[in-house]
């Protein structure tokens, strides 16, 4: 399904909640989804990073939830290019992926840092937000 459709999954989930509270308490299908699994949500989209936001309040409590979106203007390159310049291609997933396992305490911050030179990430690189 679409982030679209979580959203309006989750807001007809939440409607039903507030005006049924002695009754059976619906749970969104994300939330159902995530609940079964541990560890941290990764979210990766070709759209705005606003598109994957709003299943954020669907996200199963204490758990982290990253977004990475293609926020700025157009480009006319190759997809590929695309992800890589707006920083969501594989190599940025695993690395937000690590991260937030790191935040977590899972593992250590520095296979982090690990993964950032072992794919030749940029860090000094300007945020594609203002590119």
């Amino acid at each position: 399904p679409s982030f679209n459709e979580l959203t309006r999954d989750g807001q007809d989930a939440d409607r039903w909640n507030l005006l049924h509270p002695t009754e059976e308490q619906r749970v969104p299908f994300v939330s159902q989804q995530l609940a079964a699994h541990a560890g941290p949500v990764i979210a990766s989209t070709d759209y705005m990073k606003a598109y994957a936001e709003q299943i954020r309040p669907f996200i199963p409590k204490g758990r982290s939830y990253r977004v990475l979106g293609t926020d700025g203007f157009g480009r006319s390159d190759f997809r590929s290019k695309l992800r890589e310049h707006f920083e969501v291609n594989r190599h940025f997933i695993v690395v937000a992926a690590l991260r937030s396992l790191a935040d977590e305490g899972t593992i250590p911050m520095a296979k982090v840092a690990e993964a950032i030179k072992k794919y030749g990430i940029k860090t000094d690189k300007i945020n594609p937000l203002y590119a």
